[in-house]
């Protein structure tokens, strides 16, 4: 899973999380305009988006062997990101194509509004992956007319008819994944995992059918197809070798040959062995016996994320979107925060979950700060800043999980600048200088808390099935807000100064109470327009944690709300009582989790976690319009260079930054152009 929310910068409150999950919501918060170095962590500007550049600090300290390593792995992610853009919409690599031989080819007016309307939108649509915004699944609109369209495509000898070309313009296919209750999400959501005529009820009934052959071990049936419907028969279409999207997974396995010989150990190695053997014939328990062995490689210095993976794409939380990260161990870091796997016990038994629902013996939780060294798919432009892995909870119980912070792209964020937002929404003087010392901890520890003990904490019950059955399309919310609130609980702690981690456990978790608070309940809501529904798992997970705690300590006047010359702020009044709540939330959404319990989940997200008080919105998006500093931020990734000898043998590599997010976006398409435009 991943995480987006609470990240090493300086306002927590303007933060998300994304345990991957991701998508996957992405962006960042107010924080200090700090320059470490001269480099230049920003490249441009547009609509709602900043593009940033990251670097690879550990590049260095790494031999040519595990440096090729690195690259292969690299190359491998690369190969696959035409999956991503197909997965997102069946007509997303038809428009991408037209609209980048427009972009390359047109040779009249590029001065005019039209004309900067229309690279803006392409421009957006490289960094969704797709016609759908990356964060609200809404279809970007447009600033230019259909007829202006029609005229860049005569003038530039470029394709695009019929469905994929009216649908830019039109109201159809409007959200890429609906979460609304009471309707057919599958039927509702323009994401291209399932084919036009299938309902929640086939997927349902059709998943219903399938047993696993250990009832103890699921498999993660869909994660790797798509379900369509051929003579009224519902069928899975698998991707693989020789299968769907094959072409790009078997250059993926290419690559992957590669890294495999090169692996720093047998463990990695074999590990490699089994996740080609999986691209090559799509099968699930192949894969479980992958996530068995790479979770159990810990050692070494490179680790990667490659296949089909998160499901927050899915409305039913079924099938995964192909994303590729490639980590380099950040040594410093990782030993420092390594305390975390060693007292995950600890945090089980001082939780406050019922007894039955507490794990005997929590196992194998890693915890690395690493530093990316590049990313493809679901997991960029638009990347998340923490990983927890694998995601079948029978793994985590009987081997445990990975769990990595970003430290690299968590330091881009940190230097990139930005304007003074954190002022105009604190309550005081006190939370803003609570929060400008130990802002940047609290949110590193929230950020290791949620992925390291959230996320491996908690038993389902005997008999109970997996979460995504049980809770369907609230399984995901229902996740990120438990891992959150793990981390709420243990945040305002004394453990955390005991373990060495903190100089001020209370000071720190005041910090991280703040923040949270004034993200989940007000300064979250400029990421909508006006009049909109929370729709984004984690977004959702925020708000409902946030409001559910402040109505249950309104008698007691917990969290107080206070209007001041027509500006809103939240106060917390008592800390100690607002972590008594948080655990008696965290309580209760376990019960939810272990028992499968439905109509408690609906009742508790659609209760506090959708709807948005409309007069503090309006009040929120003017206060914030003094602001330019867009809400979105992602990344360009450095571009690794082999250097050939004589022999064609790699002698070493360079590492470059490109000079603009047009650069490589269109390096990406010409290179890794690995699919047709229609699958």
């Amino acid at each position: 899973m991943k995480n987006t929310l609470f990240i090493a910068l300086a306002m927590s409150g303007l933060l998300f999380f994304s345990c991957i999950d991701d998508k996957k919501e992405k962006s960042e918060p107010e924080i200090a305009e700090v320059q470490t170095d001269d480099f230049d962590y920003n490249v441009e500007e547009f609509a709602d988006i900043r593009i940033l550049r990251y670097q690879i600090p550990s590049w260095d300290d790494l031999s040519l062997k595990e440096q090729k390593l690195v690259y292969y792995l690299v190359q491998a992610g690369l190969e696959g990101r035409d999956i991503m853009w197909d997965q997102n919409y069946r007509h997303n690599l038809e428009i991408r194509e037209a609209l980048e031989t427009v972009y390359t080819s047109y040779e009249g007016d590029k001065g005019s509004e039209d004309w900067k309307n229309f690279e803006t939108y392409l421009k957006r649509v490289w960094f969704s992956n797709g016609i759908h915004h990356h964060y609200s699944n809404d279809k970007i609109k447009p600033g230019f007319s259909a007829d202006y369209l029609r005229t860049l495509l005569s003038e530039t000898n470029a394709t695009l008819e019929g469905e994929a070309f009216d649908v830019i313009f039109n109201d159809k296919d409007a959200k890429k994944v609906n979460q609304a209750s009471g309707i057919d999400n599958v039927a509702k959501s323009a994401v291209n995992f399932y084919g036009p005529s299938v309902t929640n009820k086939d997927v349902e009934t059709f998943y219903a059918q399938k047993k696993s052959p250990n009832p103890e071990k699921p498999l993660s049936y869909g994660l790797n197809s798509k379900l369509v419907k051929e003579n009224g028969e519902l069928k899975e279409l698998v991707y693989k070798s020789g299968g769907l999207y094959g072409p790009a997974i078997d250059k993926i396995i290419v690559w992957l040959e590669k890294a495999q010989g090169v692996a720093e150990n047998k463990a990695q190695g074999d590990a490699i062995g089994l996740l080609i053997d999986y691209y090559k014939t799509g099968d699930l328990q192949t894969w479980d016996d992958y996530n068995v062995a790479w979770t159990r490689a810990t050692e070494g210095n490179i680790d990667y994320i490659n296949s089909f993976i998160e499901v927050y794409n899915d409305p039913l939380g079924y099938r995964g979107s192909y994303e590729n990260i490639v980590q380099i161990k950040d040594f410093d870091m990782s030993e420092k925060m390594a305390v975390l796997s060693e007292n995950a016990q600890w945090f089980e038994d001082n939780s406050p979950l019922m007894e039955e629902h507490k794990k005997d013996s929590v196992v194998g939780v890693t915890y690395k700060v690493v530093n990316v060294a590049g990313e493809a798919g679901d997991a960029s432009p638009s990347t998340p800043i923490g990983v927890n892995l694998p995601n079948a909870n029978w793994i985590r119980a009987e081997v445990g999980s990975k769990s990595v912070s970003l430290g690299n792209i968590i330091e881009a964020y940190n230097n990139a600048g930005s304007s003074g937002r954190l002022k105009e929404f604190v309550h005081d003087e006190e939370e803003l200088e609570l929060e400008e010392e130990y802002g940047q901890t609290a949110d590193k520890l929230h950020t290791a808390l949620h992925e390291v003990i959230g996320h491996a904490s908690g038993q389902l019950n005997p008999g109970v099935g997996e979460t995504k059955e049980t809770l369907r399309n609230y399984a995901s919310t229902l996740e990120e807000g438990r891992a959150d609130l793990i981390g709420l609980y243990f945040l305002y702690s004394p453990k955390l100064q005991e373990l060495g981690l903190v100089d001020d456990w209370k000071k720190v978790g005041m910090a991280a109470y703040d923040g949270y608070i004034r993200n989940g309940l007000m300064t979250q809501l400029i990421r909508l327009n006006l009049g909109d529904d929370v729709e984004e798992a984690h977004m959702r997970n925020r708000q409902w944690v946030s409001a559910w705690a402040y109505e249950r300590g309104q008698e007691e006047n917990v969290i107080e709300k206070v209007v001041k010359d027509g500006k809103t702020s939240f106060n917390i009044t008592d800390y100690d009582k607002l972590r008594e709540i948080f655990g008696e939330l965290l309580r209760e959404t376990q019960r939810i989790k272990s028992e499968g319990d439905y109509k408690a989940v609906e009742a508790l997200v659609e209760g506090y976690g959708v709807k948005v008080d409309q007069e503090l919105h309006a009040e929120v998006l003017e206060r914030n319009k003094q602001f330019t500093t867009p809400p979105y931020s992602g990344f360009v990734n450095p571009v690794i260079i082999a250097k050939m000898n004589d022999e064609g043998e790699i002698e070493g590599f360079e590492i470059e930054q490109p000079e603009s997010f047009k650069e490589q976006m269109l390096m990406y398409s010409d290179k890794f152009n690995n699919l047709p435009v229609k699958n």
